[in-house]
């Protein structure tokens, strides 16, 4: 299993993801700000390990997230085979 991470809005203060930016996830954590990593490892972690999340009114094995910095990064994460 692994899960598909995507930028899909982006004024990193770092410069470390840009929009359209696509990090495949097996077991170590993406090149990204651990800040940003930090929030969405739980969700990343499940999906990995065969979970469904709450995803709008139904559940999905994906999730949207933003950067707690504001809001400044945002991404869709997916699992795939």
């Amino acid at each position: 299993m692994k899960v598909r991470i995507t930028v899909t809005e982006s004024r990193c203060r770092g410069g470390y993801c840009k929009a359209g930016d696509e990090f495949i996830v097996e077991d170590l954590c993406p090149p990204m700000c651990h800040e940003l990593w930090s929030t969405i490892y739980p969700m990343v972690y499940a999906l990995l390990n065969g979970a469904e999340l709450d995803y709008g009114s139904g559940r999905a094995r994906c999730f949207d997230a933003q950067c707690p910095d504001g809001g400044r990064v945002t991404l869709h994460g997916e699992a795939i085979e």
